[in-house]
């Protein structure tokens, strides 16, 4: 892609299936690891991320040539099988259908890297659906409360 320049930061956000609080602070930077690994093997790069026990954040500095829904399928798909491969968990771990993407502008990443970076922090005063809520709201982004999130009792 000669000639392209480009700058794209995506903040991306997406949960465990059924919000389950499985991942974690045993296993939380080995998987921020992988998922790093896998972000860079498609030659975008990995500015922040935190795995919260239900959910995680991550800031991407985005090649163009990736598509944002196929860099998070492949993350997700990635590394539930390695998750599953390492058996962390009892039965099969899964990530939440869909995800929330967000953009940001160049003087906006370091209150962005700060914002995953305090997660616990951040968790201690709003629930992720709180949050998420919060971002959606943010970003104009129209949504049906009715299909945010599978619940699984």
């Amino acid at each position: 892609m000669a000639n392209t320049y480009t700058q794209i930061f995506v903040h991306i956000v997406f949960a465990v299936q059924g919000r389950q609080n499985i991942i974690t602070e045993k296993y939380r930077e080995q998987l921020e690891k992988y998922i790093c690994g896998i972000i860079s093997n498609k030659k975008s790069k990995p500015l922040a991320i935190y795995c919260n026990p239900d959910h995680t954040h991550i800031l991407i500095g985005l090649h163009p040539s990736v598509a944002i829904s196929d860099m998070v399928r492949d993350i997700k798909a990635s590394s539930s099988k390695w998750i599953n491969e390492k058996k962390w968990f009892k039965g099969k771990f899964k990530w939440q259908e869909g995800f929330g993407a967000f953009t940001y502008s160049k003087s906006q990443i370091d209150a962005v890297v700060k914002y995953i970076l305090n997660q616990p922090i951040h968790h201690k005063k709003k629930t992720f659906r709180e949050e998420y809520i919060d971002l959606l709201k943010k970003f104009n982004v129209d949504f049906n409360d009715k299909y945010l999130f599978e619940d699984y009792e």
